[in-house]
């Protein structure tokens, strides 16, 4: 089990590792408005703490697709309060920004990852850098406004691990004690983009850094399966998690913690030979 110190603080990490996603906005897709008030959202925090994940995402803005950017004093009022009444030294804290100055509030007052779904800014890993955070880097393809209007690639495999290898020498060269990178499902990508990401993960395997899939409850498993409903997702979520982790993918950020750790215990068990 390896061990990594992120900001000063040490955490081993259990592979394959649940990141329950906690979102603190009124407009998320799957459960915007449900974790406004700071206590609620510790109360979940530690719920899904408890139920197996190694990994708390916060996030103070939604970016699903068509939704419009906050500002940063807005994103920073939504996530304060709740970093500052979570334990440092417990679980694993991530924050899920594109906006320096809220991502270095957030490991001032004690998160260990930035979680930057706008591919890597150069801020973004200076303060990973500074701080000696982990990082994930998620590709998307434009912004949340517009990213899901016309997506296009020629080869979406090769163009999105492309764009990773241009990032290699940089994040090898900040030193940092873990990165992953994030094939980005769902940002800037087309129902058939999704699935030959999905269908083809082990091609971003590197020694240079982990992978993580977001997968749970985004709009491909309707487009696939007739789920209109987010809530009417998670046996698709926990398809794709199952999928992900036999090919290796070490992190898989998730809504439905108890389901999807218990679901992948049950695969690892069928998987070993006896």
């Amino acid at each position: 089990m390896p061990k990594y110190l992120f900001n000063g603080y040490s955490f081993p990490l259990r592979y394959p590792a649940v990141m329950g996603i906690l979102n603190l906005t009124p407009d998320s897709f799957s459960d915007g408005g449900n974790f406004l008030d700071p206590v609620l959202a510790c109360e979940r925090a530690y719920q899904m703490v408890e139920k197996g994940a190694q990994i708390i995402d916060l996030g103070g803005e939604s970016t699903r697709p068509g939704s419009d950017p906050v500002s940063e004093g807005e994103e920073i009022r939504r996530v304060l309060p709740v970093l500052e009444r979570l334990p440092s030294d417990r679980f694993l804290i991530s924050i899920d920004t594109t906006k320096p100055k809220v991502a270095q509030m957030a490991l001032e007052s004690g998160a260990h990852i930035i979680n930057d779904v706008s591919g890597g800014q150069d801020q973004l890993l200076g303060l990973a850098q500074q701080f000696r955070a982990g990082f994930v880097l998620m590709h998307s393809q434009g912004l949340p406004k517009d990213m899901q209007k016309k997506p296009t690639y020629v080869n979406t495999v090769e163009e999105i691990r492309t764009f990773f290898e241009k990032k290699k020498d940089q994040i090898q060269g900040l030193g940092l004690p873990r990165t992953w990178i994030d094939p980005g499902i769902g940002f800037g990508k087309t129902l058939a983009h999704n699935l030959e990401l999905m269908r083809n993960l082990e091609a971003f395997l590197d020694d240079a850094w982990g992978v993580l899939l977001g997968s749970s409850k985004k709009s491909w498993i309707d487009h696939l399966c007739d789920a209109p409903e987010p809530r009417d997702r998670l046996g698709g979520s926990i398809a794709s998690a199952i999928d992900a982790v036999s090919k290796g993918v070490e992190i898989v950020r998730v809504h439905d913690v108890r389901e999807t750790v218990q679901a992948l215990k049950v695969a690892k068990e069928l998987a070993t030979k006896g």
